[in-house]
């Protein structure tokens, strides 16, 4: 199928779905994205991502519009007395895990607030975002083909109701309201619901599909609160690996890179890093410079993730959480090096 070919079948698909304009505006930016280069000037690299950290932590509090300008709240280190998770720093229902090191202090994502709706300083367009049992699930860095979809979607949670918007109130987030029209939502089969869901459509055999993350109002303090959830430690089947050339223009150069006792060393010692409060010094720090690279691990459920690491500060990142994790120093830099 040639490109023009694509274009007629997407648009005939979702002319007959008929969505709201919330989700022909998502399918369209997500299909564009995957088969489109675009250019994206290292400034505007650093303002998606202050923008993107702005939906995460909110002004006064996190809520789940991005806005331009304002005073930020970062996550927040929490003090740790026993080596546990800080008492009252883990939402209801929340599973408390130890860290494994018991030097490592918390970092405290807050959980997302619903917007009172008397926002006035908004700017830009909001990300993807379904809400789920009273919580603010955003759209993750894991993705999957849909091909390999049905065999993780797991039991039907609903359909949402689309419609959010930037000048949404609290009224408006409701059970399974979102920014991505209306769509069945599911578990995921092998993960938490209280950590993911996924959307999922048919239209004409073509399989629309979306993993949604709740990496907000939760303690990190190690591998089991954040990154562990995600299921890689022996169970990476593929690799790749990206530069920042590449990645900012759009190449899609990607590299391949072996299952081998490097890459799971490494996995082994991110399972041991240091979670750091993303703070807009840090961001400004990290995202001013190019020493990134972006690594791509593909597990045997065939999920797809995507974790950023940051070379000069031997830092990794995943998603949109507001948290960054420091890796050994040492292992950190022997397998930034492996990647040529």
């Amino acid at each position: 199928m040639n490109e023009e070919q694509f274009k007629q079948q997407y648009k005939k698909a979702v002319d007959q779905m008929k969505p709201d304009d919330q989700m022909k505006k998502r399918i369209e930016r997500n299909v564009n994205a995957q088969r489109h280069s675009s250019k994206r000037p290292r400034k505007s690299l650093y303002i998606a991502a202050s923008v993107v950290i702005a939906a995460s932590i909110g002004l006064a509090a996190p809520t789940v519009w991005q806005q331009w300008g304002g005073t930020t709240t970062p996550a927040k280190e929490v003090a740790l007395n026993t080596g546990g998770v800080a008492k009252g720093s883990v939402t209801e229902g929340q599973t408390v895990i130890k860290t494994e090191n018991p030097n490592i202090v918390p970092v405290e994502i807050p959980k997302i607030e619903l917007p009172s709706g008397d926002n006035q300083n908004i700017k830009a367009d909001m990300i993807g975002l379904v809400v789920y049992h009273g919580n603010v699930y955003t759209e993750s860095a894991t993705t999957v083909e849909g091909a390999d979809a049905l065999a993780l979607r797991g039991e039907k949670l609903g359909k949402t109701t689309g419609g959010i918007h930037e000048l949404s109130g609290q009224d408006d987030y409701k059970e399974l309201a979102s920014t991505i029209g209306k769509v069945d939502i599911y578990t995921v089969k092998g993960y938490d619901s209280d950590f993911r869901v996924m959307s999922y459509t048919e239209i004409d055999g073509q399989v629309y599909a979306q993993f949604f993350d709740k990496t907000n109002g939760i303690s990190v303090s190690g591998l089991s609160d954040l990154l562990g959830k995600l299921n890689m430690k022996d169970h990476v089947t593929a690799a790749q690996w990206e530069g920042f050339d590449s990645w900012n223009n759009g190449l899609q150069q990607l590299q391949q890179l072996s299952v081998d006792d490097s890459l799971n060393s490494f996995i082994e010692k991110l399972s041991l890093a240091a979670p750091v409060a993303a703070s807009p010094e840090l961001q400004e720090r990290l995202y001013g410079k190019e020493d990134r690279k972006m690594l791509y691990l593909t597990l045997d459920d065939k999920t797809k993730v995507q974790l950023v690491l940051f070379g000069e500060e031997g830092m990794v990142r995943y998603g949109h959480a507001p948290v960054f994790f420091k890796v050994d120093q040492e292992a950190f830099q022997q397998f930034w090096n492996s990647l040529k």
